[in-house]
């Protein structure tokens, strides 16, 4: 049951990749709606569950929080370095592709684990299946269109792009699939979750949203951003 749900996250991962490269005459707005979702996915979904999972305090703060600051220092560290090593290659000012490939890699790794949770909600119950694959289908449009967005967005291939697309379109039903192994621990997951979330939220907010605004400082943008949150907060509402 869990591989045939994750069949509808496949889907929805597609459908969310093909919006965000069918608007490139609209790139301002494309990116200001991923901004918003990113926004919205990580401070209204990833960060709540990783806190329920994962909140055992470490030295007065919960264990999440502590993997959320790990997670944004770690996308900061990782960009930094490989703008450095392109500049040192004669490169400079130029956006480093992959950066891209690592943001998308990033976004398959997560997709992967939308699968894994949702076969470990089947094996649970099944009311818990269906709640947890409402929101895993949910959003997973919104990580096909961020994959596809923050592939091309560092000057990547379409090709690139496409394949990034794919990867975390499958992702998902792999996912579910290995639960027929295994079980995660909830802790490990709940971490996980955490870490993701901090570099999430560092694309979003050093990369993604000021490029929305630079050349396009429009008030469409910013309500694009605003509807993504939105957005968002609608999908988890329903699945709670």
């Amino acid at each position: 049951m869990a591989v045939f749900v994750a069949l509808g996250a496949f889907l929805m991962t597609l459908a969310g990749g093909w919006v965000a490269q069918r608007v490139t005459d609209r790139r301002h707005l494309v990116l200001g709606l991923a901004g918003g979702l990113m926004l919205g996915v990580v401070g209204l979904d990833l960060l709540p569950e990783a806190i329920e999972a994962a909140g055992t305090p470490v030295f007065g703060v919960p264990a999440a929080l502590l993997l959320f600051v790990g997670g944004f220092l770690a996308a900061h560290l990782v960009e930094r370095l490989l703008a450095v090593r392109q500049v040192a290659h004669g490169a400079s000012g130029e956006r480093v592709p992959r950066v891209g490939l690592t943001a998308a890699a990033a976004m398959v790794v997560h997709s992967l684990m939308d699968g894994i949770a949702l076969g470990a909600a089947f094996q649970v119950s099944g009311s818990m299946g269906v709640a947890v694959a409402l929101a895993v289908i949910s959003h997973d449009f919104a990580d096909g269109f961020n994959t596809y967005t923050l592939t091309s967005l560092y000057g990547n291939a379409r090709r690139k792009a496409l394949l990034m697309l794919f990867a975390a379109a499958a992702a998902p039903v792999v996912g579910a699939a290995t639960t027929l192994l295994f079980t995660l621990p909830e802790e490990l997951l709940g971490g996980y979750l955490g870490f993701f979330g901090g570099a999430l939220l560092y694309l979003a907010a050093a990369e993604i949203l000021p490029e929305a605004h630079h050349t396009h400082p429009a008030r469409s943008t910013l309500l694009c951003t605003i509807g993504g949150v939105g957005f968002i907060w609608l999908v988890v509402g329903i699945a709670e």
